[in-house]
């Protein structure tokens, strides 16, 4: 079976003599949404990782070996493994374990060596993983684009902006509800880079919201709270219907129709170092590394939410290297 793990933030939960649980109870893990057949037992330890937010859903695949994936949340949302990664399973026998988080947390489960691999989209942070070591092979998989998203009205007007930093400044002038990620995601990076190129500092402005959620419920933050937030085009359009009060404010109908060329989002996939943590499944890393550059799963990647949305979520781009 696949296993999916959805998580805004992952914490480290230490339970020492001290704790409130009194002799002979029982410290329940925290709640999950489960298939009945895959309900996980609760168990105490010494050190117990937990998490907030977090959903798990199971589906039957082939049993065999397991590869462990940490990947961003917009290829969660967006439904992509969903409709790619079943073919994988039952090609290589393998179950895939889905951690879903965002592009820092995802590089800090490789660099610890929890995972065999990774999927994320903040090109900078992924050479320094590299770099460091932590990281081998590097490979471009795909891209997609940001776009701003906010009220239908578009109190900033951000219709007549020449580009996202120019829009950004213009969110600030009319101190216009704006929802962050704030969750050290590849997203919340790119939204720092556009406030510094807008000359802005909105840390502490009564006007931003800083939430540690993932992309797809800051959208839903968004809708509720009237605001502008930084989106990748791929979770917007599946959640569309969901956010009637949003509309996209910057950035066009498509990603052609986007006038601002830096809101390109590259995704890379990368296999952790067997050097660094030889308990990893290096060889499965590598083999899924090969199957997602692959022309037909390029392929595969190109053609998701053409009959849905009229367009590609995601663009291939592994064989334009």
């Amino acid at each position: 079976m696949r296993r999916w793990i959805m998580a805004g933030v992952l914490l480290l939960v230490v339970l020492t003599s001290c704790d409130t649980a009194q002799p002979g109870t029982t410290t329940e893990a925290p709640q999950t949404q489960t298939t009945p057949a895959s309900q996980p037992e609760a168990s105490v330890a010494a050190q117990t990782q937990a998490t907030e937010t977090v959903q798990e859903v199971t589906t039957e695949t082939a049993t065999g070996q397991t590869l462990r994936l940490a990947t961003t949340t917009s290829t969660a949302d967006s439904g992509l493994l969903d409709a790619i990664l079943p073919e994988f399973e039952r090609q290589d026998q393998a179950n895939v374990e889905v951690i879903a988080v965002g592009t820092g947390q995802a590089l800090k489960l490789g660099e610890n060596g929890d995972v065999d691999v990774v999927l994320v989209h903040a090109r900078k942070r992924e050479d320094e993983f590299v770099a460091q070591g932590f990281g081998i092979n590097r490979r471009d998989v795909m891209y997609n684009d940001f776009i701003i998203v906010g009220p239908s009205a578009d109190p900033a007007k951000l219709g007549s902006a020449q580009d996202a930093a120019a829009a950004f400044k213009q969110i600030a002038d009319a101190q216009a509800t704006f929802a962050s990620r704030g969750d050290d995601s590849g997203t919340f990076t790119k939204e720092q880079s556009l406030w510094t190129a807008a000359g802005i500092n909105p840390e502490g402005q009564a006007w931003y919201k800083s939430l540690g959620q993932g992309m797809g419920e800051t959208l839903i933050t968004a809708n509720e709270q009237g605001a502008y937030t930084l989106s990748d085009r791929g979770t917007f359009l599946p959640m569309r219907d969901k956010l009637p009060e949003l509309a996209i404010s910057f950035g066009g109908e498509t990603i052609e129709a986007n006038p601002d060329k830096t809101l390109r989002n590259p995704y890379g996939v990368i296999q952790v170092n067997p050097e660094k943590h030889p308990g990893v499944n290096a060889e499965l890393a590598a083999t899924f590394a090969d199957w997602l550059t692959s022309p037909h799963t390029q392929d595969l990647i190109g053609a998701f939410g053409q009959d849905t949305f009229g367009q590609p979520l995601f663009f291939p781009q592994a064989n334009s290297q």
